[in-house]
């Protein structure tokens, strides 16, 4: 029997997407994508270690943060997992003892890949302001570029563009600078 097309997508349908695939639901309906790429990884996962230690650790710089890869988000009735996140700790002193989070993020990182990017600009940027999200970066490795945004009375706006292999200090972790260059395979 066929579902209802105005029927929204629940927890339960996230549950029985095959574990190859990452599951969102964005406006209700319910978003697969393939796992990212070797290229769009390398470049998660390099700038995760970028800001891990100076951030998380508080080696080389100020601490104060969580920053996880892929975390689950409940923003209301949308479900979102970027591919890396933040919390200030003054905000989220403890990490929650469930599978995901329901306080939003301070700061998002999306990897843009081909069968992300339209979803990731245009459905997910309007969802994490609405939740307050305060920074949010778009990497394409593919173009090899960072785009950097601050929420600015509910609207996101362009702080700067980055590409190839410069050395960047964007907000909120201008206390190091990040080498580009290491993030694009």
């Amino acid at each position: 029997m066929a579902e209802p097309a105005d029927r929204h997508a629940t927890y339960e349908d996230i549950l029985g997407v095959p574990p190859e695939l990452v599951a969102e639901i964005l406006g209700g309906r319910l978003v697969t994508h393939p796992r990212p790429a070797p290229r769009h990884t390398l470049a998660g996962s390099s700038l995760g270690d970028e800001l891990v230690g100076p951030f998380q650790k508080g080696r080389g710089g100020p601490g104060g943060w969580w920053i996880l890869d892929e975390p689950e988000l409940h923003l209301g009735a949308d479900l979102l997992v970027p591919d890396i996140a933040g919390w200030h700790r003054e905000r989220l002193p403890r990490l929650p003892e469930t599978a995901w989070f329901e306080i939003a993020p301070d700061w998002v990182c999306e990897i843009l890949s081909p069968s992300t990017a339209r979803d990731d600009r245009v459905v997910k940027m309007p969802i994490y302001a609405r939740a307050g999200v305060g920074h949010i970066w778009l990497i394409d490795p593919d173009l090899r570029t960072l785009e950097v945004y601050a929420l600015e009375s509910g609207r996101w706006v362009l702080l700067e563009s980055h590409r190839d292999d410069a050395q960047v200090a964007p907000p909120p972790f201008g206390a190091i600078e990040i080498d580009l260059g290491d993030l694009w395979a």
